[in-house]
């Protein structure tokens, strides 16, 4: 849908391009800069995604590999269990013969019969064994996938639902994308504050509120605020220290406002501040700068059932 746009506003562009004044070619260009690094955005996420379902794919498969394995140990011993019992059948017709002869050789007869008898319950042991460690890896296969396919069923319909009630601010400096399973929530400093200030304008509220009634509604998701900054250090003698402190205050404000928007349990809130130590671009340039200058939203489906299933085996 991006590109279809991208292509209406350069035919539109063509046309009209005599009489287009500059400031409108340079808000254009602007767009389309800002199309092209969303594309190369969720190309990354594409690349994020793959890696996750081939590393997904080996564990299957690894698992996968065991259970035929196991399967060719229960057919093995499923014929050495059938090959004991024709032998324990023979022992039984000698037995019968024997008691009627020597009661010497009735008694080496019975011997080996109760020794057949036991190895007979050995194997038959094994064999009950490796079908219940059979049974327990395929259903630990499933519970996995079960778990993996709802996990990511869920962080889709977060992005999606997400990004229909934030399509309003998309244009300015918020964008939603997935990576490494978790949904990000973006939002530049220019939608949220001013130049080195912990106050959140009236634009940055409105988004807040309308992402807070999103997360009111998904109580299974975990929220983390992370601040960020550029590198521009801050003047000494000010309220603020420096931009650590500056990235955590800003994420503090943030929960408030989710808070006041919101049915949100606090204990799923996680405020943190990176300050300038983790840029999106670490070019000097402003830029780069203003890129950096930003506050990230993670929402993270939560994952005890994944780590019970770890955990037990």
């Amino acid at each position: 849908m991006r590109f279809i746009r991208l292509v209406i506003i350069l035919v539109v562009f063509g046309g009209v391009v005599s009489c287009v004044p500059k400031r409108q070619f340079e808000d254009l260009e602007a767009r389309h800069d800002r199309q092209l690094a969303e594309n190369r955005e969720l190309t990354e996420q594409l690349e994020v995604v793959r890696e996750d379902n081939a590393r997904l794919s080996d564990e299957l498969f690894d698992l996968t590999h065991e259970v035929s394995r196991l399967r060719g140990d229960t057919v093995r011993l499923g014929e050495q269990l059938r090959r004991v019992q024709r032998m324990y059948d023979d022992y039984t017709d000698q037995t019968e013969k024997v008691l009627e002869g020597q009661t010497e050789e009735t008694r080496l007869i019975m011997a080996r019969l109760q020794a057949t008898q036991e190895d007979l319950q050995r194997r038959e042991d094994e064999l009950t064994l490796a079908m219940r460690e059979m049974d327990e890896k395929e259903r630990r296969v499933n519970e996995l996938e079960t778990i993996l396919h709802r996990q990511d069923s869920i962080v889709q319909n977060l992005r999606h639902t997400l990004s229909n009630a934030l399509l309003g601010f998309l244009d300015d400096g918020l964008s939603v994308e997935i990576r490494s399973g978790k949904v990000y929530v973006s939002m530049e400093e220019s939608l949220l504050f001013a130049t080195g200030s912990t106050q959140v304008d009236r634009q940055g509220e409105q988004a807040l509120s309308e992402l807070a009634k999103v997360l009111a509604q998904n109580p299974d998701i975990n929220i983390m605020i992370e601040g960020h900054t550029d590198d521009v250090p801050f003047r000494p003698g000010g309220p603020i220290k420096d931009n650590w402190e500056l990235s955590v205050l800003r994420a503090t404000a943030i929960v408030r406002i989710l808070l006041k928007h919101g049915d949100i349990d606090p204990q799923r809130l996680i405020a943190a501040g990176r300050g300038e130590y983790h840029p999106v671009d670490p070019a000097d340039t402003p830029e780069a700068r203003r890129k950096n200058r930003r506050t990230e939203i993670i929402l993270t489906p939560q994952l005890d059932e994944l780590f019970q299933i770890i955990e037990q085996h």
